[in-house]
This record gives C-alpha cells, structure tokens and sequence, in this order.
C-alpha cells in the first residue's frame, strides 16, 4: 500500500528532532477498514523504505521550526553552527582569497574539509565546484522543510564525497496557501545591513500539488577599519602598526636621500616638490601602509533564488514529481590596493621618465592605493530533477522503485578590478613628457605613444599632480576589468527498487537496489591577462576536464531477533557499491550498521564504513596558479629550528648570516612571513583516491520515568589515507634543508636571489596525507510538562575531540602523527545550549555557544604562554588563549491575524574573541568562524 500517514511522518519527524534517532512512539493509522499500517519513508543514510529504519545511525534533523527560531538566514551559517562542524572554508572574512571557489558558502563536517561532506538536495546531490566544492547558497531558506545530517560515512550509499557523511536537505512540498516573510538585521556598529524577502504559495489538490517559493536576500560588507581586531593591523589593539607594509601608498624609490646622501628608500615629504631631489627624505615606519584601512572585513552577498516542486499522482501507483530551482549569487570582495614593487616585474621608473629625479633607472615600489582591488563574483545555477516513483505488489509484498534524472549547471563570471596592467605600466613608467595641456604622456613630444598616460609613482596619495594615480585618463589606461569564467555540470541517471525479500522470525528482511550514471564536466578560464602573468594578479591557467561513471548498489536490512528477553530489537545492516570510473578504474566500498534495543527504551547502534573520495577536475586538471605564501625559512637566522649557515644553505647561496625578506624585501620580524615574490602550484593527472574507514558506536535513550527526555551518545573514528594535499612551502624546505633530501633542493622547484631570499618556489598536489579523527557527540533532547506559567524545552549538543592528528615529519624526516586538537578551528569542546519558553502566541529561545580554547605558535614577537611546551618530538612553545561562549536570543509573537512577528539578537551581550595572530581562517588575526559583533534584527511571517 502507498499510504499517507501523517502521524506518523509527524512521529517520525519529531523522533529525529528530539534525539538524533530515540525512539519514535508507535503510532498507527487507521484505514477504512479498521486495519492499522505503517508508511514506509526513506531517511538519509539508508535507501531501505521503513516505518522504523530512522533508528540505525546517527542522523541529526534540523525541523523547519528549529531554524525559524534562529536569527541566521543561510543555510551555511545554519550548520556552520553545529557542534560537529570544521572550520569554514573560504570564510567570508578571507577576502584576500582568490579562484573559481570564493564567493561560496559551504559545510565541512568532522574538520574533515568541505570537498569530504557530500551534500544533498531531496537525495540528490548539488552540483559542484571543478575542485569538488558544493555551494549551499543556491538553496533558498524559504523552500527548505527540513535539514538531515548523517554524521558518519557513507560511499557506499550515496558515493563518492560522503567520506565525512552527508547533509540532506529536504524541501517543502504539497504546500497548500501562501506565506511571505520578510527580516532585517544589522550589526551594532551599525553596518552589514542584511533584508530577506520570501514568499512561497501553492496548491496541493486531490492527486497532487505545486509549490513555489521565491526568495531575495542581500548583506552589506563590513570593513576591517570598523573592527576593532583589525583596524590596528596584524595583530589587534595591543600592538597598534603590527603588519603595517613599507610598500605604502606614499611611494618610495632607492636613491640618495640618506644621512650623508647614503642610498636608502626615500619618499616625498608632506608638501615637497616631487621633481626636486632636496624634498624626498627616508622612508621610515611613519610613512607605513595600514592596508586593513582598504579591506573588506566580510564580503558582501547578494542572492536570488526560485525554487519550485510539482507532483502529480499519475496513477494510483505511480507519482511524478520535479525539483527545478534557479539562483543568482553576487559576492563583492574588495582588499587593499595592489603593493606594487618593481624589482619584482623589472619595471623601473625609467631615467628618460619626465618624474625620474636623478636621470637613471630607479626602483620604487608604491601601493596602488587609488584603486583598490574588487572582485565581483556572479553565480548562476539551474537544476532540473525529475523522477518518477511508485510502487507494486508481488502476491502479498510491496515493492517501491523510481528512476530519476539530474541536471544541474553552475555558470560563474568573475570580473575583477584594481590589477595594474603590466603592459601598460612598462609604458607609462618608461619615456614620457608634459604635453601642452599639462598631461603626462607617454613617448616623446614628438613621437607620443597614442593612448598612453605616463605614471609617477613617486606622487603620494592624495597629492595631485600630472601622472597621478588618482587622474581618471591614468587609471583607466592602468586598470584594465578582467573576467574569469567558468562552467561545472552535473547529469545523473538513477533508479532504484526496494521492499522486502522474505519474511524472517524477526521480521522483514528489507533490500534496496540501484544503479546510477553519473557525468561531471567542468572549466575555469581565467582572463588572458591572468594566463600570461602580465598583471600583478596572481597567474593562473585553464582548468578543464571531465569523468564518469557507472555504479550499483545493494544494501540489505536484515532483522535477527525481535521481541526476546534481552532483545526487542536485533538488526544488522550491510550495504556495498561498486563504482567503475573512465579515468581511473573502479572500486568496491562497503558498509555495516547493527542496532540492539535491549528494551522498549534504550537503543545500540553501531557502523563501520568504507569510503574513497575520487580526486576532482580541479586536482586532476587543474592548471597553474600562483600565490604570495607564507612560509618560514629555516635558512634564515632568528627563525624557529634555523639551519643558518648549515651546508645545505651554503650550497644554495644563502649568506650565514641571512634573514628572511618579507613584503618590500623588508626583513621579517615576525614568522610565518608572506613572501614578496609569486609562488606557483598545481594539479596532479596521476593522483589516485583518498581512502577512509569510520566507524561509530552509540545509545539512545529515553528514560520511562522521565516523559519527554531523550539523551544519545555517539563515539566516532574516522582514518583516511592517501589524502590529497598541498606539498607545502614549508615541507619542502625543511626537507631540503633540515632533513638533508637533495632531490627537494632542485632548481626549478626553489630560486633564490642573490642575496639569498627565495624568488620564487613550485609545489603541487600529492596522496601524502594521512589522518585521524576520534571524539563524541553527547546530545540531551528535554521537553518538560506544559505548566500554567508555560512550557519549557532544553536542547544541548556537545562534541568533544579526543584526536584530530595529520601526517607530517619530525626534524629527523620520520613520519609522525602531529595533533591538531586546540588549534584555532580544531576544538576540543564545542557545546549548543538551547532553551526555548512558551506561553500562548508567545515564545523566547535562547542560544549559547560554547568553543573551548585555542592555541597557536608563538616567537619573540607573540606572548608564549607555554614556552617550555614539548610535542611532536621537538620542542613547540605555543601560546593560549581561553574559551569563548556566544549567546542567542530571539522573542516571538504569534499575532492573530495569523502572522508571526521575531526579534531578535545574535552574539547579543557583543562577544569578542581573542586575537589569533596567525589569523585562522582570515585574513586578520581573529578566527574567522567566530561573531564579528552584535548582530540585531526583526523578522515578520505572515500566513494566508
């Protein structure tokens, strides 16, 4: 039978909300006849249609209810609240962040990397990335019904990406009426204004429905300048100027303005003639740039999204339905602008320029600080899933089956702007002169090179003059637009049956089946001027490639004992998939679930998984890139384990008593220090899968005595091998020259000038990696008695990392585990306490969020707290900060004409984090996953 049963989906439902899989109350359906049936329903992590399979492992659901009484308005920011949630990647505090990826929101689960959570749509997964990202901000909030996390693996389930388990995300349908919402936040420093517009009508008839659900959002940006962490610099209020760059927007050239006429890097006085020598003096750390003034502190995000669901039930047995969802994403980044440095692009400030003031080729370097450098980042996304679904009966069994399509595309356009030419620079720094109407031209009087405005870089900001920045004619022949673009698609085919094979002692043995063809197709292009390097942006190449497959599963649930002393319940779980790739052959990944329920109240659980993850289009493909690294050089005195004058370093021309060169080929105080030259990287075609095991073991409860309270408790541990890395800076040149391995050493992979600083450096992917993960997720569900003064419900969610180790190496070359629990994003303890009161139309929720400390290296220029403390066979001072604790509150009133008003405040006591001088996943030195101020806003839904 194909039956409805809304008690029992409500049953259900509320079982996965109030305990992560406690047990449902049996409720049943009367049909005409006075009989009683149970509707079967898939949830995620099986294929098996069950009245009771919502059980076997650990799913956390997120009820539409549950987000409404949350003041975040993405789904990214929805989970990136949850416990068991890594750090964000590409945090929309990384403004400096560059590529196909930034501008979209995405999950990591388990700190396992966004690429190994497989995310879903209604069971179907979004498409992603040329590097295997999937972007949740095409999904509207206002379409969304519910949210399934399954926090275990499941390759041999859903595939491929699934390695640190998945989010399904499941969408209103059958919507009968209309709601419209609409909600306005800001910040307490009064910026990052954010409005959402909603609305979703349908119709939901005899044989079937559509629904429809439309949605604006827009956020403006914050500015680092309006945040205390990072208006000051580097590394916060305390060390005001830390970071400050000398490549500044004031100008400075290498020339004779010392004491004594001695050469040194000079600059232009306050009020000084730029053509008279007498007026330029050294540049000192007063004339220092603070390039946070310019930088965005979180993106800006502008969304548009059209979601609709249409059914029909074509017979009494077969359904069809169809997702088809349209969004536009616009992301603005803007960073400070471009420090641009001669010497690195051999573009002098030539001695035939009509701005030279000594007649001979000069070095400068000067910050583009008139052009700041913008990427706007548009996101276009389609997504056609239509399926077919019913089901029939064999004698007295009934089977369900569907065969289904995807088809989703992801076109992107990346328009860039605040990148100088260099084309056109080694025109406008070469022969030039004044023309009669005051302009500086390029060439000479009589011979003028057509188009071309003459540049000085020795004109400070804010001082005008001919060849200034700031001249419109100067920029636009300077700074010229570039656009990337980019395409990833997704077409699947799938079908599926499943029911019952025969009937056991303890029940029905219960199989699903299927087979799925998948093909992913992507590129990036990235502009010209990106291709051939002739700008100061970072150079980058083509990504293009594809793969497919074809793939079958089975998975069988098989009941063993069932209402016996000691056992209501006994069930074994298997499931396997074998995946036959075109590009690098095929692989067989299994799985193995058990559930024990002792009594009618407690439940054991247990999975042990398989899992791959295939390497993407990126990995495989992808072209080359070019980055501005940070990295300490061990050759280099005063840094951390220096080899400074070792045989190594001498062979490769450094001097003994050498220190390493930073921005401005300035020495470093401080490690890791950003390189002043470009680094490249690049894709691997001979990388081969990552491979994973998980396993996971855990009990429900729900204590008879104590009606409404629901506890679990779930131990994961999860290995992966033949991870997928960057061959970082810092590797290699501890291998080369720490740990003596000549074949790292080669020319080619590391350049250095003559003075000893590396110039340049290539690294690329590797399956060198390797980790390991354990911890436990503890979770209390408590709904209290309604009492006259209104009911109480309790919601804490806690995961503790006992280890999160990666491979690296001891100073000796062997390869060793290093833990990274206590690191800034890998958190030993994060704990979501919730309490929600209701009275009649009105309710509170309150929300705290707790993140245990954090930890960090540290060197004579940050504070050590643990400076004698010994790990990973070496000595590893590091520096600690404390714990941190978010609070939510959100104040509701159901009105009568059927409208819902919120208000409401995040991080409302306006918590700040420590400073984390190694800026974690940020270009400033605060985590980038933490609240960035109080954030206020009112939401107002109203119901037709």
């Amino acid at each position: 039978m194909n039956c409805k049963t809304s008690k029992l989906r409500e049953a259900i439902v509320f079982a996965l909300v109030a305990g992560a899989g406690a047990a449902a109350p049996a409720f049943a359906q009367d049909t005409g006849s006075g009989a009683t049936t149970l509707d079967r329903i898939e949830v995620t992590g099986s294929r098996i249609r069950s009245a009771d399979i919502e059980n076997q492992q650990p799913v956390l659901t997120l009820s539409r209810e549950s987000l409404e009484q949350q003041g975040f308005t993405s789904v990214a920011d929805v989970l990136q609240n949850l416990t068991s949630a890594g750090s964000p990647a590409i945090a929309r505090s990384e403004v400096l962040a560059s590529g196909e990826n930034v501008g979209g929101y995405y999950v990591d689960l388990r700190n396992l990397g966004a690429t190994r959570t497989l995310v879903l749509m209604n069971g179907k997964r979004l498409g992603a990335t040329t590097s295997g990202l999937q972007d949740l901000s095409q999904i509207p909030m206002s379409a969304i019904e519910r949210i399934e996390i399954l926090k275990d693996g499941a390759s041999s389930i859903y595939g491929s990406d699934a390695i640190a388990g998945v989010v399904n995300v499941i969408t209103r349908k059958r919507f009968d009426g209309a709601e419209a919402q609409v909600y306005f936040g800001q910040y307490g420093e009064g910026d990052g204004d954010t409005e959402q517009y909603s609305i979703t009508i349908g119709a939901d008839g005899e044989r079937g429905g559509v629904t429809l659900s439309a949605e604006y959002y827009n956020q403006d940006a914050v500015w680092a300048k309006d945040r205390w962490y990072a208006k000051d610099g580097n590394a916060g209020p305390d060390y005001p100027g830390s970071g400050w760059s000398a490549v500044s927007q004031n100008g400075s050239w290498s020339g004779p303005c010392g004491p004594g006429g001695a050469t040194t890097f000079c600059t232009l006085r306050p009020g000084g003639n730029p053509a008279n020598l007498a007026d330029y003096v050294p540049h000192t750390a007063d004339y220092n740039a603070n390039s946070n003034e310019q930088m965005m502190a979180a993106t800006a995000i502008e969304r548009k999204s059209i979601y609709v669901n249409a059914n029909y039930d074509l017979t009494d047995k077969v359904t069809f339905n169809a997702d088809i969802l349209y969004n536009q994403r616009n992301t603005l980044q803007q960073v400070a602008g471009y420090p641009y440095q001669s010497a690195a692009f051999d573009t002098p400030l030539s001695a035939d320029s009509v701005f030279n003031p000594i007649g001979s080729d000069i070095t400068f370097r000067r910050r583009l600080w008139e052009v700041p450098r913008t990427t706007d980042s548009k996101l276009d996304t389609v997504r056609f899933v239509p399926n077919l679904s019913g089901y029939f009966e064999v004698g007295e069994r009934t089977f369900d089956w569907s065969v289904g399509a995807l088809y989703n595309r992801n076109q992107i356009a990346k328009t860039g702007h605040g990148d100088m030419s260099l084309i056109a620079s080694r025109q406008a720094l070469g022969e030039s002169f004044i023309d009669a109407n005051g302009v500086a031209r390029c060439g000479t009087a009589a011979d003028p090179i057509d188009g071309c405005y003459a540049w000085n870089p020795l004109l400070p900001y804010g001082v005008a003059g001919p060849g200034s920045l700031a001249d419109p004619d100067v920029q636009n022949f300077l700074f010229p637009y570039y656009t990337d673009t980019g395409v990833t698609k997704t077409t699947s085919y799938t079908a599926d049956l499943s029911g019952s094979i025969v009937t056991l002692p303890a029940g029905e043995l219960g199989f699903a089946v299927g087979v799925e063809h998948r093909e992913e197709t992507g590129r990036f292009v990235p502009d010209a001027f990106s291709q051939s390097g002739e700008y100061t942006g970072l150079p980058a190449t083509t990504t293009a490639g594809s793969y497919e497959l074809d793939e079958v599963y089975l998975e069988l649930n098989v009941p063993i004992l069932a209402d016996v002393a000691g056992a209501k319940e006994l069930t074994i779980n298997a499931a396997t998939r074998y995946s036959d790739y075109n590009n690098f052959g095929d692989t067989l990944n299994s799985k193995f679930g058990l559930v024990w329920r002792p009594t009618e109240n407690l439940l054991v659980r247990g999975t042990w998984a398989e899992g791959f993850r295939a390497p993407s289009i990126a990995n495989l493909y992808g072209g080359t890139g070019g980055s501005f690294e940070y990295y300490t050089d061990p050759c280099s005195v005063g840094v951390p384990g220096s080899v400074a004058g070792s045989a190594a370093c001498t062979a490769a021309g450094v001097p003994a008593n050498y220190v390493q060169l930073g921005q401005g080929l300035v020495p470093c105080t401080g490690w890791p220090c950003q390189t002043p030259d470009q680094f490249f990287n690049g894709s691997n075609p001979n990388l081969l899968p990552e491979k994973s095991e998980s396993t996971t073991v855990g009990i429900v409860w729900s204590p008879q005595w104590v009606d409404g309270l629901d506890l679990n408790l779930d131990w994961y541990h999860y290995e992966i091998e033949d991870m997928i890395i960057e061959d970082s800076v810092d590797r290699i040149l501890a291998d080369c020259y720490v740990r003596g391995d000549a074949s790292r050493c080669a020319v080619g992979q590391i350049n250095r000038a003559a003075d000893g600083h590396i110039t340049s450096m290539f690294y690329g992917l590797a399956n060198l990696g390797k980790m390991e993960t354990e911890g436990f997720d503890f979770g209390v569900k408590y709904r209290l008695p309604e009492y006259s003064f209104g009911q109480f419900s309790i919601d804490w969610q806690n995961t503790y990392v006992v280890k999160y180790d990666q491979s690296g190496q001891d100073p000796d070359g062997n390869d060793i585990m290093i833990g990274r629990v206590g690191d800034a994003g890998f958190f030993r303890t994060r704990s979501n306490l919730g309490i929600n009161w209701s009275l009649g139309d009105f309710s509170v929720n309150w929300t705290s969020r707790y993140y245990s400390g954090m930890k960090e290296s540290c060197i004579a220029a940050r504070p050590c707290t643990d400076p004698d403390r010994y790990a990973n066979g070496v000595t590893d001072p590091v520096r600690r900060v404390g714990s941190n604790t978010f609070h939510d509150l959100q104040v509701s009133w159901k009105a009568p004409w059927n409208a819902t008003v919120a208000v409401g405040a995040n991080n409302v006591f306006d918590h700040r984090g420590p400073i984390m001088f190694t800026a974690p996943n940020s270009q400033f030195p605060y985590y980038g996953g933490f609240d960035i101020g109080q954030f206020v806003y009112m939401k107002y839904t109203q119901k037709f």
